[in-house]
């Protein structure tokens, strides 16, 4: 009895250690085919990574090649078209349209690619409507407080850029205040509703209320009372009253007129008045 217990251990002995012989190699077979399975991707990427180079600097190349024809284009475009870009509106709205569609600024710097600048003129241009821009703001702020209307804008710049310079539209005047931001100054274009725009030249905001009181002036040419203000828009007397100080005592946007003999007190809004040669 002792030699058969001691045999069937021994026999269960040798079965566990082939059984463990079996998975070690089974074992050693399943990663020896692991590794090679990464080698075989490493270099499938190491393949890709070659061929994107090479499609990438192919790439590069046509577009250098490209970039160049367009530069040589656009060369010839200038100096056909520079003087019909500064003087026909509608070809320069055009042509800023087309700037706009293809992702080119014609106002950049040299260091942002302003050779499109540089060769159409378009940026010496714009820039010097800006200083026009701003001298007629500054020539009138003491009659308007730093608000003028858009139409009056263009008329008093169109006069101070001669009858040989061409025509200038509310595009040409918004893009050029555009310029003017980096300054600080608080240039900027104001909508006062009804399609009309007019242009602040002072760092301060209009609150809602002036900005009514200046719509209702300007269907009056110019002209705002207390009373009217009451009635066209159910405003309170106090509320049309503050509005009106307001603007006369703290923004000097207008005139106070006490001699007017249909009404006591008459306020003028220099902004939105007509003036007349």
């Amino acid at each position: 009895m002792r030699n058969k217990s001691c045999g069937f251990k021994l026999w269960q002995v040798l079965e566990y250690q082939i059984a463990s012989t079996s998975r070690r190699c089974s074992e050693m077979h399943r990663v020896g085919g692991g590794i090679a399975a990464l080698e075989r991707h490493q270099q499938a990427q190491r393949s890709f990574a070659e061929l994107s180079s090479e499609i990438s600097q192919t790439q590069i190349t046509n577009l250098q090649s490209q970039l160049s024809q367009f530069r040589t284009a656009l060369a010839h475009f200038a100096s056909t078209h520079r003087d019909k870009i500064a003087k026909e509106p509608s070809f320069r709205h055009a042509f800023q349209q087309m700037c706009t569609s293809i992702g080119v600024d014609p106002l950049a710097g040299p260091r942002k690619g302003g050779w499109w600048a540089e060769l159409t003129g378009i940026g010496d241009w714009q820039y010097e409507l800006g200083v026009q821009i701003v001298d007629v703001c500054i020539s009138t702020r003491e009659i308007n407080g730093g608000l003028i209307e858009m139409a009056e804008l263009i008329r008093l710049v169109s006069r101070l850029r001669g009858v040989n310079s061409g025509e200038i539209t509310e595009e040409d005047i918004v893009r050029s205040i555009k310029t003017l931001e980096p300054l600080g100054a608080g240039y900027q274009v104001v909508d006062v509703g009804a399609g009309r725009k007019m242009v602040r030249s002072v760092v301060k905001e209009l609150d809602d209320d002036q900005m009514i009181v200046i719509t209702v002036a300007q269907d009056s040419r110019g002209r705002v009372d207390v009373d009217g203000l009451v009635q066209k828009r159910g405003w309170s007397v106090e509320r049309a009253r503050a509005a009106l100080e307001n603007m006369l005592l703290r923004d000097g946007l207008c005139w106070l007129d006490e001699q007017d003999e249909s009404c006591p007190q008459v306020y003028w809004v220099p902004s939105a008045m007509q003036w007349e040669e």
